[in-house]
């Protein structure tokens, strides 16, 4: 299967698993990832870039240090800025952060629902899709405009580090 094809694959997925949106870095290196797919609402996308919140946001922290998953609600302790609760007045209620450290890149990822938390089972099958984009994307190539027009119909932003 072509790298596009599974890049779509995941995506459409990830969205049934997280009906109020993604964020996606995928190898991240100097701050700067290779790929990065977003699906959050416009407005908070647009309002976590004006109030900067990356710096602030413990979901991002906390996957910087850690590989693995961890829930939102577990991360309320460590949100000074409030990011969180600015989420979930976006529909971002409830949500996941996955990481994944490979000694070369990260790759980080946020999910969010607006009905509940995941169940254990989305968690597993989100974090296999999210080890799947980030072992196929691990070659720098273009995705290619027909995948660029696929994500614009899903509703999924994608920028693409150049080379």
């Amino acid at each position: 299967m072509k790298t596009e094809q599974i890049v779509i694959e995941a995506l459409v997925r990830l969205g049934e698993l997280a009906p109020a949106g993604f964020a996606i870095a995928l190898h991240v290196r100097f701050q700067t990832p290779s790929y990065m797919f977003e699906s959050y609402p416009p407005s908070w996308l647009e309002t976590y870039a004006r109030e900067g919140f990356l710096l602030q946001d413990p979901t991002v922290r906390w996957a910087m240090r850690h590989s693995g998953t961890k829930r939102w609600s577990d991360l309320g302790a460590f949100d000074e800025a409030d990011v969180l609760g600015r989420a979930r007045a976006h529909g971002l209620a409830h949500g996941i952060t996955h990481s994944i450290h490979d000694g070369t890149a990260l790759s980080i990822a946020g999910l969010a629902r607006p009905d509940r938390e995941f169940s254990a089972h989305e968690i597993r099958e989100a974090c296999e899709i999210l080890q799947r984009l980030h072992d196929v994307t691990h070659r720098r190539e273009t995705l290619g405009t027909d995948v660029s027009a696929t994500l614009h119909e899903m509703a999924v932003v994608m920028t693409q580090r150049p080379d």
